[in-house]
């Protein structure tokens, strides 16, 4: 629903990218292959993680998955968090990765989950699904907001970093819609992330989501109205990255309101090596895969 999109807050409209009328290239001899880790990919493109616990999940990730396997994006899963007390949630990953024998995924935990758990229990996600790396998330405004949310933080950077020395794949550290400040990306700079994806505002706003889930005239609704535009825009959050090159030792990657290849094009100018894609992708996959892939066609072209 677009009233869950802080639609235009991303601050990638006030970017021009120069025209030039002499390129002295063919556009067949443009080349977008990138490399993921250690996968050489087709483009620097990849699907941001989402759709899980929901009761058309399996048959929305069938689809997204299908459709990064034929493109060669890579794909985020959903939160993975239910596998770590309930075995059986790992068989619908399972399920899907038959269908995607050759998609590159990557997992998905929250912050919150790292600060009492064991890495060892924490990589069984890595195990169970195959993956290629691991996405943490960091999402306190949805925490603090969400009914059943569990907003604890304290000791998130300390597991953070046990997990990156603990962990045989790259660890993605990425929001959810609400950016990085400079201040929360100088935490990090010394940290062996292998990324840090900035999901900036502009895009699905969980806030948002959350206080609708809320009773009317709860807190929680009412402070999801304060803070309903709350977060660094994917700018902001972009140029914040761009200031510690030099001091960091990760990868930048951007994603949150990137709508079009246009979008994607001012990203990759400003810093980012790689672009996810969320809520865009999301509804062509209920439109069929075939459209997923003629969209991901798209956004290359």
């Amino acid at each position: 629903m677009p009233e869950m999109e802080t639609t235009g807050q991303s601050g990638l409209d006030s970017i021009q990218l120069i025209h030039d009328s002499l390129p002295e290239l063919n556009f067949s001899e443009i080349d977008l292959s990138s490399r993921f880790f250690k996968e050489t990919t087709k483009s620097p493109f990849f699907i941001s993680s989402m759709t899980a616990g929901h009761h058309k999940g399996e048959s929305l990730n069938t689809s997204l998955a299908i459709g990064a396997s034929i493109m060669g994006w890579p794909m985020g899963v959903g939160s993975q968090r239910r596998e770590l007390t309930d075995k059986a949630a790992a068989n619908e990953w399972a399920r899907v990765r038959k269908l995607a024998k050759h998609t590159i995924f990557y997992g998905n935990i929250g912050a919150s989950q790292l600060i009492d758990l064991p890495s060892s229990n924490i990589l069984r996600l890595v195990d169970s699904l195959q993956a290629k790396a691991l996405f943490v998330h960091l999402n306190p405004l949805q925490e603090a907001l969400q009914p059943e949310g569990t907003p604890n933080f304290k000791g998130v950077l300390k597991a953070l970093t046990r997990l990156c020395k603990d962990s045989p794949v790259p660890i993605i550290l990425k929001e959810t819609g609400c950016g990085f400040s400079a201040l929360s990306l100088q935490k990090l700079t010394k940290l062996p992330l292998g990324a840090v994806d900035l999901s900036g505002k502009g895009g699905t706003h969980w806030g948002r989501i959350e206080g609708a889930r809320s009773p009317q005239e709860s807190p929680s609704n009412i402070a999801s109205q304060t803070f309903q535009n709350w977060g660094e825009s994917t700018l902001q959050s972009l140029l914040n990255a761009s200031s510690l090159k030099g001091k960091r030792k990760w990868e930048v990657w951007a994603s949150g309101g990137i709508r079009n290849g246009l979008d994607a094009a001012k990203a990759l100018a400003l810093g980012a090596s790689k672009i996810g894609f969320a809520k865009p992708a999301l509804s062509q996959a209920l439109l069929g895969e075939e459209a997923l892939v003629n969209w991901m066609k798209q956004m290359e072209h």
